[in-house]
């Protein structure tokens, strides 16, 4: 008995040992096999999309990818938010290499920062590059020409550091920023701002095996792309939504939407359903400003709008409250992204189509409000008053009268006689004041 145990043991033993050797065989199979990370930008440089792109980066340095490949085509965006995409890109573990495409992308603005700072930077035929001036957002926009100078040095300073840590011309970087310089694809390659150009993505691939790079810790790595399978790291689902409603004109409708759905619920209480709605989109619509760096004058000026709007209906104004609330209103909306850069700047028909709608909203919930307060009254005492009735007995000068099926004492300015229509003039507790009709 105790030998079988002790071959059992041995067995048990055995099988254990050639489990381990299979699982390091594999472990190491599969960290031999590499990924190429693929991550795609398409629109303004928001804050979600440096979350994105981070995210993205950590990712693949924790999973061991071989490279990450970030596809781009962008407007521009902020600037606060493009450092800290550049930010991650030089301290990034891993290759980052940028790829403006698809055939006439362009990445301008904020998009050339990111593309000068990474460790390959490569173009699509047709596509552009440059206009990377900064323009001045939020607070930055009451800034003097001094400092607005300054910020304008700091950003070619910015540049042509980048551009030297990445090898790349820092001269014709910085014509990019002092003088909004654009580049297209050939001229970009010839001012040495990018590496190369690749009609697609499994053309760049094929170019880049082989190409070695060095890294925020001074490893040299030479990419071995050949047949390397494509992963695509896609927005969350909560990230695309941040993204959808970062649009300008897409959060300037939601808080537009919203501020109507909580004056509907101040004129009518009880609905419920357009507060609730209201609501929520107001507070996606001010997330949407914050994120974007929406100036603050303009948003208090938009919100003290709505609040004169809402007390139209309170208090008797004769329309006053509700028209400095559209003026109001449409003031903040001029000044929300007044000195933003072209990317992130609200449509001006948006904007008179908005206070248009507002108004004639307004208007049709005034009109009703107005109309209920000088229908009649249906309920109580108050219902009798200019209600026609009967004589049932002679009024001299009281009797009693039968008005709606009901038996009232009444009292009558002149002598009646039963059977007379008479008409109810006043109410003095149970009983009627009453004339001939």
């Amino acid at each position: 008995m105790a030998n079988y145990f002790r071959k059992g043991l041995i067995i048990l033993f055995l099988l254990s040992f050639c489990l381990s050797l299979l699982s390091i065989a594999f472990a190491d199979t599969s960290g031999a096999r590499q990924v190429v990370y693929l991550l795609r930008v398409e629109g303004p440089i928001v804050p979600v999309v440096a979350d994105y792109v981070e995210e993205g980066i950590r990712t693949a340095e924790e999973k061991g990818a071989c490279c990450v490949l970030l596809e781009l085509s962008t407007p521009g965006g902020l600037y606060g938010t493009t450092q800290e995409i550049v930010e991650s890109i030089l301290n990034s573990r891993v290759p980052v290499i940028i790829y403006v495409s698809p055939a006439g992308a362009w990445a301008g603005s904020a998009g050339t920062f990111i593309t000068i700072s990474a460790h390959v930077a490569a173009m699509a035929p047709g596509s552009r590059i440059g206009a990377a001036h900064p323009v001045s957002v939020g607070e930055e926009g009451n800034l003097s020409d001094v400092q607005k100078q300054k910020i304008t040095q700091d950003a070619a300073a910015w540049v042509r550091s980048i551009a030297q840590m990445r090898g790349r011309d820092p001269l014709q970087a910085e014509m990019a920023v002092l003088e909004s310089k654009s580049f297209s694809d050939g001229e970009a390659l010839k001012a040495k701002l990018i590496d190369l150009v690749a009609a697609n993505k499994e053309e760049l691939l094929q170019q880049l095996h082989g190409k070695k790079v060095t890294l925020i810790d001074g490893r040299n790595v030479e990419l071995q792309l050949a047949g390397v399978p494509v992963k695509l790291v896609s927005m969350s689902p909560v990230q695309r939504l941040l993204f959808k409603i970062s649009e300008p004109n897409l959060a300037y409708l939601l808080m537009t939407v919203g501020s109507l759905g909580l004056l509907m619920e101040l004129y009518h209480p009880g609905a419920i359903f357009p507060g609730v709605a209201g609501g929520i989109s107001l507070l996606l619509g001010l997330y949407a400003l914050g994120s974007l760096d929406a100036q603050f004058d303009g948003v208090l000026l938009m919100l003290l709008g709505l609040c004169l709007l809402a007390a139209e209906a309170f208090v008797v104004s004769h329309g006053l409250l509700a028209g400095g609330g559209l003026v109001s209103f449409i003031l903040g909306s001029l000044m929300l992204f007044s000195s933003g850069p072209p990317a992130l700047q609200l449509s001006l028909s948006l904007v008179g189509m908005t206070a248009f709608s507002l108004a004639v909203f307004v208007a049709f919930l005034l009109g009703a409000v107005f109309k209920a307060q000088r229908r009649r009254v249906v309920t109580g005492q108050e219902s009798l008053q200019g209600a026609i009735g009967v004589a049932l007995t002679d009024l001299k000068p009281e009797g009693i009268i039968r008005v709606e099926g009901e038996r009232w004492k009444a009292e009558s300015l002149e002598p009646l006689e039963a059977g007379q229509k008479v008409v109810i003039i006043s109410i003095e507790g149970l009983k009627l004041k009453v004339k001939r009709v």
